[in-house]
């Protein structure tokens, strides 16, 4: 199951032939899988291409499939959408201090109940200087 996800939520040009033939044995013998990856790619698109003004025809597209599954992710989008779309829109990203914030999260879990807080400050500076 997990190969299939992840040939699911690849690009197809970076699929083997021996993967692309498999995965279209698959949905041919699935036709709700193959529903949910032509979405999951349709998805990847407004992603990729930075298409945000296009989700909502999407999710359109979406509701009218009966994927439980999506529809939930749609309700998620939906909570929020506005800021949905400015991500799938705008050019900037949060990746670099999302990165960031992950590293001290790792060293302070690592330390946690060893050491005290000077020390943690100590490895998350050394860590910024690319030292830890």
């Amino acid at each position: 199951m997990r190969d299939v996800t992840g040939w699911l939520t690849r690009h197809p040009d970076r699929l083997t032939d021996d993967q692309t033939g498999r995965l279209k044995e698959i949905l041919a013998r699935c036709p709700a899988l193959d529903r949910t990856a032509h979405h999951v790619r349709a998805f990847a698109g407004l992603m990729n291409n930075r298409q945000g003004r296009n989700l909502d025809q999407w999710i359109t597209r979406v509701q009218g499939d009966d994927l439980p599954a999506l529809h939930t992710f749609v309700t998620g989008l939906g909570q929020d959408l506005d800021a949905v779309v400015a991500g799938l829109s705008l050019r900037y990203s949060s990746g670099a201090v999302e990165g960031h914030n992950n590293k001290i999260k790792m060293l302070k879990r690592q330390m946690f109940g060893r050491a005290n807080f000077d020390l943690l400050r100590k490895r998350v500076l050394l860590s910024a200087r690319g030292r830890s």
